[in-house]
């Protein structure tokens, strides 16, 4: 939603026109991201002569899934032999989602690595962060690239105002962008898939299966199988996970009462991540546990 906001808001001379639109690409997003993106592309961007670029470091699905391939892990859900619960580290933003745009940036400046950009030289670039949750701005890591967050700053807008915005422009539909077997969708995303898509949710399905014993490349060098994997928070098989609990939380939600600035949610099992995966502000980040003893990071 807010992504789409701030193209709009640039596209339309609200705010001062950009000279690229940056989609990283993880290879695994739902259809409707794809199918968003391609109406933005030629319904807003285009006529405005804003290019889209798409960058992508791979087909996070295959990788995984590839016993040759270096996998950056995702934040999977862990269930060890003895029962303690844990979590894998989380590199796939850092992978899938900045490692290809610092490329394209590069690029850009006209400076592909390994050469050295000078200091003086840097693009300024837009993250979609909304006023309920500034606590997710950040800066970037490197100097050629400083971060700038127009929806606080010059807008003060919230995801409510994106979503009206968008509403009152034919956009209401506008989908989440975060990998379809994302571990950090809540009850209400994983059933939305399944409701909505079935075969993109038999999909998700059969990845959870397949990477119940661990990475592919670890387990096809020998590493010692420490426990099991898990797409879903509740450590059990995505078909068989308790996706239809409604939890008061959500039903808040549902009524709009639930999600404000001064009372957010805790509850992550109901709702997941509510404005999907952003390179600079995936709520993944916020995702301390780390399980080092399961077989599952190359």
């Amino acid at each position: 939603m807010q992504s789409s906001a701030l193209l709009v808001l640039s596209a339309t001379g609200v705010l001062p026109k950009v000279d690229y639109a940056i989609f990283a690409d993880t290879g695994w997003e739902p259809q409707a991201v794809y199918s968003h993106l391609d109406r933005l592309e030629r319904e807003i961007a285009r006529p405005a002569g804003i290019p889209v670029l798409r960058v992508t470091s791979g087909n996070i699905r295959e990788d995984a899934l590839n016993p040759a391939h270096r996998f950056a892990s995702m934040p999977l859900y862990v269930l060890n032999k003895d029962g303690r619960p844990g979590m894998t580290r989380r590199q796939c933003t850092g992978e899938y989602k900045i490692k290809p745009i610092k490329k394209r940036v590069r690029e850009i400046l006209g400076y592909p690595y390994p050469a050295r950009i000078p200091e003086n030289l840097f693009v300024e670039q837009w993250v979609e962060i909304s006023t309920d949750e500034f606590h997710r701005a950040k800066d970037s890591d490197v100097r050629y690239m400083r971060n700038r967050h127009p929806l606080i700053v010059d807008m003060d807008w919230s995801r409510a105002d994106c979503v009206s915005y968008l509403t009152s422009l034919g956009l209401a539909d506008t989908p989440k962008s975060s990998c379809l077997g994302c571990p950090f969708h809540g009850n209400a995303q994983w059933r939305h898939i399944r409701d909505t898509s079935p075969s993109e949710w038999e999909d998700a399905v059969a990845f959870d299966a397949a990477i119940r014993q661990g990475n592919a490349r670890a387990n096809a060098t020998g590493n010692k199988l420490m426990g099991q994997a898990f797409l879903h928070r509740s450590r059990v098989p995505l078909g068989e996970a308790p996706i239809d609990h409604v939890t008061v939380a959500e039903w808040a939600a549902r009524q709009g009462e639930f999600g404000t600035a001064a009372h957010p949610s805790t509850d992550e099992l109901e709702q997941g991540v509510a404005d999907g995966c952003s390179p600079w502000a995936c709520r993944g980040s916020d995702v301390d546990t780390v399980q080092d003893d399961f077989g599952l990071a190359a």
